[in-house]
């Protein structure tokens, strides 16, 4: 009985010990500086669309993760850039302020507006040298008024030390040690502040690899761990061509190749059309299809008994013209496949009534 009392006795002692230790440290450094997890609800990760359906199906948390590091890396000409500018675009309809840093001096302002970036309130800047690029990123990321920034791309965060050399000369791990440092400093405040930061890396490969995959990202290995999650994205199958035999655009495969927040290794494969984007029809066409939502026989699609289209591109103009039904589609696919909560009738009408009252207050204001 009285080993117990003692037990007790020291541990309430101990308790009264770490108290003590942490009220100093939330004195001295603010409070929520350590907590008990028990202390807070989970708070669950906010998210921005990746513009794709399949991708935030294969993400497992239905986009990119806000407060994290996303790196998108993959050969020429993949949807790199794309894939990025289809998320500024998803961040801004959701009210956020985007940045790109352009290292590469090679934004295309027309093809953004494109693919639904509004341009005019875009924050965008073509640094000199790498340095420059990444304090401008920090600057940004600090203010805490950013939503998403991306970086286009590490292969052009060129060290100062090395514009200012001359040519031929050899700079040795210069952009390896200038990416570590940049990720030591950029990940606390990207965790505090809530941003999203994605990194548009190329490929290199490495010399005298007899056995393996030769192929490396530029910047060194900081990256790599830093990054909550890693897209590898390429071109797959065969171009995309219209009646007349002009290739109109890609089919593309993005394997998630490290996942912090859900299991990696799923797979997403989407069509890019040249000036338009993402096809978000196609993906529809196909996850619809593959999920039974829209049955297929033969050359035949058929949605809700009835048929629709005969063949794939079809069946994607026929959704283009129809959107109730591809949004009503769209919603049985997360709903099946994510497992969201599909909309229920009385929903939709709840919907229909607020639409037409705010109709009826138009036209009685005016």
């Amino acid at each position: 009985m009285s080993n117990i009392n003692q037990q007790d006795q020291d541990r309430e002692a101990k308790l009264k010990a770490l108290q003590l230790t942490v009220d100093r440290l939330e004195k001295t450094y603010g409070k929520g500086t350590i907590m008990r997890l028990g202390d807070q609800n989970i708070i669950e990760v906010d998210n921005i669309p990746s513009g794709s359906l399949g991708l935030d199906i294969a993400l497992g948390v239905n986009g990119f993760p806000k407060g994290r590091v996303v790196e998108i890396y993959g050969p020429e000409s993949s949807g790199k850039t794309t894939l990025a500018i289809h998320a500024i675009a998803e961040s801004q309809k959701q009210g956020g302020i985007a940045a790109f840093i352009d290292a590469e001096h090679a934004f295309d302002r027309s093809y953004a507006k494109a693919l639904g970036v509004d341009t005019e309130n875009l924050l965008i800047s073509q640094p000199d040298n790498g340095e420059q690029a990444l304090e401008i990123a920090e600057n940004l990321i600090r203010s805490g008024a950013i939503d998403i920034i991306v970086i286009d791309s590490v292969a052009a965060l060129v060290p100062r030390s090395e514009i200012e050399g001359e040519m031929g000369d050899s700079k040795m791990g210069l952009q390896a040690r200038l990416m570590s440092q940049a990720m030591r400093k950029l990940t606390a405040t990207i965790g505090r502040t809530g941003c999203c930061c994605i990194f548009i890396n190329q490929l290199r490969e490495k010399i005298g690899v007899m056995f393996g995959n030769p192929e490396t990202t530029t910047g060194g290995n900081a990256l790599k761990f830093y990054a909550s999650i890693r897209l590898d994205i390429r071109r797959a199958g065969t171009a995309l061509k219209d009646k007349e035999g002009n290739v109109i655009g890609n089919q593309v495969k993005v394997k998630v190749v490290k996942n912090k927040l859900a299991p990696p290794f799923r797979i997403a494969t989407f069509d890019i059309m040249f000036g338009e984007g993402i096809s978000k029809t196609g993906e529809i066409v196909d996850l619809g299809s593959e999920h039974d939502i829209i049955q297929k026989s033969g050359a035949w699609y058929s949605y809700d008994g009835a048929k629709i289209a005969q063949g794939r591109d079809a069946a994607k103009q026929f959704l283009m013209d129809n959107p109730e039904v591809a949004a009503e589609i769209e919603r049985k696919v997360k709903a099946k496949i994510m497992g969201l909560p599909e909309e229920t009738e009385a929903q939709k009408n709840g919907q229909k009534e607020k639409g037409k009252k705010a109709e009826k207050t138009e036209t009685e204001e005016a």
